[in-house]
């Protein structure tokens, strides 16, 4: 159980909500573990729930609180609003600024501002942590490469020298992806990024990653009221959630790649969970799938400080609070979206 800018979030799946009075009151095997007052909040997430009481939700519908059920997976279940809720306007303010090429450009700096500030990091911390065994001088030209590239993204004055940019930094990003894997060779290795279908394991556990953190974002942005089809930086397309994959782009790098780097250098991966189809394609098989899914859930309850709230908060959390951040932007409630530059 865990507030955040007015929202409540319960990450454990045995957790009963009810009410009492003015109060919100969380039950673990029928006893209580924790209340707050409603008066307090303007929404809940809850993960994997055992269930709320009818009480609670129509005392939450009564004021304008929204109620989010995801899995406990992270994927987006059900949502329940009152009648008059600022979704309407909330929603109406992400159409207009989606139909503004000034604004989505404005807006989509941040994501790949994030975006190559964190992959930058990522090359950075893997030179500190292994300097005997990396090379250093050519890691650091690649990190001073997406230095340079964040000084270009305020030059960019739409979103097609933005994708520009960022194109530019992922491949040279990924150019020394290879580098950061120290076990597993002959098994694990990089070339370059491929995904429709991936030629590789390595690629294989990239893209099955970014889909776990896609679905997500999606389920986040949904939680706090915004269309996650509709994004600023990648376009409308039928079926695509255009806006959690701009939300999930500052995340790629310092959840996604390090987990499944993590994976590999830690041996929790082995060459025979994967499979090769007549088509070239690489396929993990289920059981493979399950170690995979088990150690992403693990990986989001670790803590860390939120570098914009600089609260204690579960990575899981971290697309909930940027999809809330969002979220007050689009409103007028902040100057600018913040995007989570990893420290």
């Amino acid at each position: 159980m865990k507030k955040l800018l007015n929202t409540l979030y319960i990450t454990s799946s045995n957790r009963y909500l009810s009410l009492d009075g003015e109060n919100i009151v969380v039950l673990e095997n029928d006893k209580e573990i924790g209340r707050l007052p409603l008066h307090n909040l303007e929404s809940i997430v809850t993960f994997g729930y055992l269930g709320a009481s009818p009480a609670l939700m129509g005392a939450c519908a009564k004021r304008d609180i929204s109620l989010c059920f995801l899995t406990l997976n992270g994927r987006f279940l059900a949502r329940v609003v009152g009648p008059e809720t600022g979704n309407v306007v909330l929603r109406k303010n992400q159409y207009r600024l989606s139909d503004d090429e000034v604004k989505c450009t404005e807006i989509a700096r941040n994501f790949i501002t994030g975006k190559i500030y964190n992959a930058r990091w990522v090359i950075e911390r893997a030179i500190r942590d292994y300097p005997l065994r990396l090379d250093g001088e050519k890691l650091k030209r690649k990190s001073m490469f997406l230095q340079n590239s964040l000084k270009q993204i305020n030059e960019c004055v739409d979103t097609q020298q933005l994708r520009g940019v960022e194109g530019e930094a992922a491949s040279v990003y990924f150019s020394v992806f290879d580098d950061l894997i120290l076990q597993q060779k002959d098994d694990f290795y990089f070339k370059n990024r491929n995904k429709r279908p991936p030629t590789d394991n390595v690629n294989a556990l990239l893209s099955f990653a970014y889909t776990l953190l896609a679905n997500e974002c999606a389920s986040a942005l949904q939680a706090v009221g915004l269309d996650p089809y509709v994004g600023f930086l990648h376009k409308d397309r039928p079926g695509r959630v255009s806006l959690g994959l701009d939300l999930m782009e500052e995340l790629r790098s310092v959840f996604a790649d390090r987990f499944v780097i993590s994976l590999i250098n830690k041996r929790i991966v082995q060459a025979s969970g994967f499979i090769q189809k007549e088509n070239g394609a690489v396929i993990m098989d289920d059981e493979m799938k399950k170690t995979v899914i088990s150690h992403w859930q693990s990986r989001k309850q670790d803590i860390i400080v939120h570098p914009y709230l600089q609260e204690k908060v579960e990575w899981g959390l971290v697309p909930h609070v940027q999809a809330l951040l969002l979220a007050r932007f689009i409103r007028g409630d902040l100057d600018g979206y913040p995007p989570f530059l990893w420290k």
